[in-house]
């Protein structure tokens, strides 16, 4: 997809407010000159990880105010059920799939990315 990443959080990101109450945490964060990327890992992603990622990304935009650069989604998963790698594509994230020791990116034609 021609990304390159400088940065990678594998170890995700807590998102903390002022009295470090913890707001929000991200699985995986790519960052690079033009955008960040905040990837959810699940097993088996449900329609309530879309949500939950969206409120997330909010967030994290919110912690960057001052950052110009294009905030997208992607949801990891090894299971998906029938109909749930549409309503993540609906949401405007990426689909990251388990196939065997890699992840496949899933884009249909006409796929694009909602920014935060």
């Amino acid at each position: 997809m021609g990304f390159h990443f400088d940065t990678i959080a594998e170890r995700g990101l807590k998102l903390c407010d002022g009295k470090r109450n913890i707001k929000a945490e991200i699985d995986i964060l790519l960052e690079n000159s033009t955008c960040i990327i905040a990837v959810e890992v699940k097993s088996s992603p449900k329609d309530s990880d879309i949500e939950h990622h969206k409120k997330r990304l909010a967030i994290l935009r919110e912690h960057k105010p001052e950052d110009k650069r294009k905030i997208l989604g992607a949801i990891a998963g090894a299971v998906f059920k029938k109909g749930i790698k549409e309503a993540i594509l609906a949401a405007g994230f990426y689909v990251l799939e388990q196939s065997g020791d890699t992840m496949d990116i899933y884009i249909p034609e006409g796929f694009t990315p909602k920014e935060w």
